[in-house]
């Protein structure tokens, strides 16, 4: 073979080689764009799977700014979307919502307007809240609280009306018993002037002759006569008085046959102020009622269910205790509550012995475990009524028609009547022993008084509910 046919062999050959390397890196490129190309397809149809759940194709020709409203530079359209919910939420139940999903603070939401419109249902027609809406509803339960609020205006008129009866019926008789106490003082000095005379005649009788004794004796005959008229005209003054207690405890029965007895204790029920603010990681919350209502700190009250009466023991749903006093507002922390029922904005707050407006008169009997350690405090009394004083009230000895409330701890204990032995080691027994009668019979009369004139009267614990005051008895320095 020439070497100019050898030489063309060789680049054929060398061309061919050339082709099918190149020839296998272009199917090797292409099967890897291949595969490229599927990944990223695969990529692509889940990318819009995801957004057709994010949202629909005829959703997404719509502007977000359309949908969603004012998107802060910061902040993703779905970010915004969440904080609009949550002051939607903060707006139905208040407080800072619970960082969970969109569904469970709607699902919240829900359980808390249904269980707190349960109640509802009773006085006015809610009707499905999901369907009617909560500012219907509210308005519904406005026009029931005017209405609610209209007739409890009647009836505090009626119920002013009838004290009023009741307090000139007891002034009458009051005025009536004072006479005829007087009349009886009367009769009583004239008969003590008689046995007075009838002692020196009897000593005069002993000195005089027979003649004497005889003319004295006569006299004496007609005092006792007179004095026995005494008697008997004291003892018909007080079966009339008494004959007068009881057609006026008959009249009061009739009276209360006709028309039942007003509530004794509603002044117990009116509360002082509302809740406008709370922090509860701070454990503070903020009323409305400040300096300018005569609000100081140290100042305690008990935190009640907005819209829903005080309960008749007056146990709150939560405690708190004045820190901090501006003119028209003050904060208080919470000394006692519970998880389950926070406090919110617009529960009320009470404290039976406060008020901006008046004095309250208390007076307090009995015996009291005030730590409640199971020793009685034999000062309990004079701590009680020195609180009293503390928070604006006013603490009286006896009950009058000027009372406001009773505070009644134990009945006094009565000692064992002491023997002859005991009185003689001990001369002072009999005298501790009547002492404690007294006391048990004082304890005893309070009680009568203020139920004659219809006063509200409070047990300890009862007491200590109502001034919110229940969770710092057993502190130091709390009496």
């Amino acid at each position: 073979m020439s070497p100019r046919r050898r030489t063309q062999s060789s680049a054929m050959l060398y061309t061919l080689i050339t082709f099918v390397g190149l020839f296998i890196a272009a199917t090797t490129i292409a099967v890897i764009y291949y595969v490229k190309a599927e990944d990223y397809r695969t990529k692509q149809a889940d990318l819009d799977s995801q957004i057709n759940e994010l949202a629909s194709s005829r959703e997404r020709q719509t502007p977000l700014g359309a949908i969603v409203g004012t998107k802060p530079a910061p902040k993703s359209w779905l970010g915004t979307m969440v904080d609009y919910l949550d002051e939607m939420v903060t707006l139905v139940v208040g407080g800072v919502p619970e960082p969970t999903s969109a569904e469970a603070k709607v699902n919240n939401v829900n359980a808390r307007v249904r269980t707190i419109l349960e109640p509802a249902k009773e006085h006015i027609d809610i009707g499905d809240p999901n369907k009617t809406g909560l500012v219907q509803i509210i308005e519904g339960l406005q026009a029931a609280l005017e209405n609610t609020i209209n007739a409890r205006v009647a009836t505090q008129q009626q119920l002013d009306d009838l004290q009023q009866r009741f307090k000139d019926a007891d002034e009458a008789n009051f005025e009536k018993e004072q006479t005829l106490l007087a009349e009886k003082d009367k009769l009583q000095q004239l008969v003590n002037t008689i046995k007075q005379d009838y002692d020196e005649l009897q000593a005069l009788l002993k000195q005089s002759t027979e003649q004497q004794i005889k003319t004295l004796s006569d006299q004496l005959e007609q005092e006792k006569a007179k004095s026995k008229e005494l008697n008997d005209e004291l003892l018909r003054t007080q079966a009339e008085l008494k004959m007068a207690e009881g057609m006026m405890r008959r009249a009061q029965q009739d009276v209360m046959k006709i028309k039942p007895p007003p509530d004794r204790e509603v002044l117990a029920y009116k509360f002082d102020g509302e809740v406008t603010l709370t922090d509860d990681r701070a454990k503070v919350v903020y009323l409305n009622i400040g300096s300018d209502d005569h609000v100081y700190r140290g100042l305690t009250f008990t935190v009640y269910d907005k819209g829903t009466p005080i309960p008749k023991d007056g146990n709150g749903k939560a405690e708190i205790e004045v820190f901090d006093v501006e003119k028209t507002f003050s904060a208080a922390r919470i000394t006692r509550s519970e998880i389950t029922k926070p406090i919110l904005p617009g529960d009320i707050i009470a404290n039976l012995i406060w008020d901006s407006d008046k004095t309250n008169v208390f007076v307090v009997a009995g015996d009291f475990d005030l730590d409640n350690d199971g020793d009685i405090d034999y000062d309990a009394v004079a701590k009680i009524k020195a609180l009293v004083e503390k928070w604006g009230g006013r603490a009286a000895d006896t009950v009058s028609i000027d009372t406001d409330f009773l505070v009644l701890g134990r009945p006094p204990q009565v000692l064992r009547r002491p023997t002859l032995d005991e009185i003689e080691i001990d001369p002072t027994a009999m005298e501790r022993y009547e002492a404690s009668l007294k006391r048990l019979a004082g304890y005893k009369e309070l009680q009568r008084q203020a139920e004659t004139l219809w006063l509200p009267i409070f047990k300890y614990e009862r007491f200590l509910y109502f001034i919110g005051y229940k969770e710092q008895i057993g502190q130091a320095g709390a009496f």
